[in-house]
C-alpha cells in the first residue's frame, strides 16, 4: 500500500511541478488562495516547481523500487515543512482557505511520510 500511495503522490506532484515550471502564471490563477499572497512572481514559482518536481520523481522511484526510500523520505520532507507552514498559517488565523489547505496540502504531506517510511526489513540501496 505504501507504494501504491507513493506514486499517486509523486504523479501528482510531478505534474503539479511541471506546471509550477512551464505554466506559472496559469498555476498561480488558478490555485484557491494563491493569487491573494501577492503578485505573481515567476522565478519564485518555478523555484517552487522545482521543489515539487523533485519531491515527485523521490516518491515514484519509491514506488518503483522501495529501496529508494531515503529519497522518498527527502522529498516527503519538503511536502511535510511545507504543510507545517501551512498548519501555522492557520492557527494563526491567517489562512482563509483552511480546508482546501488541510487536504491538499497537510493530509497529502502525511501521507508521503507514511509512504516513504521503510517497512520493517527494508534497507536502502
Amino acid at each position: 500500500m505504501q507504494r501504491w500511495i507513493a506514486g499517486i503522490l509523486g504523479a501528482f506532484n510531478v505534474a503539479n511541478g511541471l506546471v509550477m515550471l512551464f505554466a506559472g502564471s496559469t498555476w498561480w490563477a488558478s490555485v484557491p488562495g494563491v493569487p491573494e499572497t501577492g503578485p505573481f512572481n515567476p522565478h519564485f514559482v518555478q523555484d517552487v516547481g522545482a521543489a515539487f518536481l523533485a519531491a515527485g520523481l523521490a516518491l515514484v522511484a519509491r514506488a518503483w523500487r522501495p529501496v529508494y526510500w531515503p529519497a522518498a523520505f527527502a522529498g516527503a520532507a519538503f511536502l511535510a515543512a511545507h504543510a507545517a507552514i501551512h498548519l501555522v498559517m492557520i492557527a494563526g488565523g491567517h489562512d482563509h482557505h483552511a480546508a482546501a489547505d488541510l487536504a491538499t496540502v497537510v493530509l497529502p504531506a502525511v501521507l508521503a511520510v507514511y509512504s516513504a517510511w521503510p517497512a520493517k526489513g527494508e534497507h536502502h540501496a
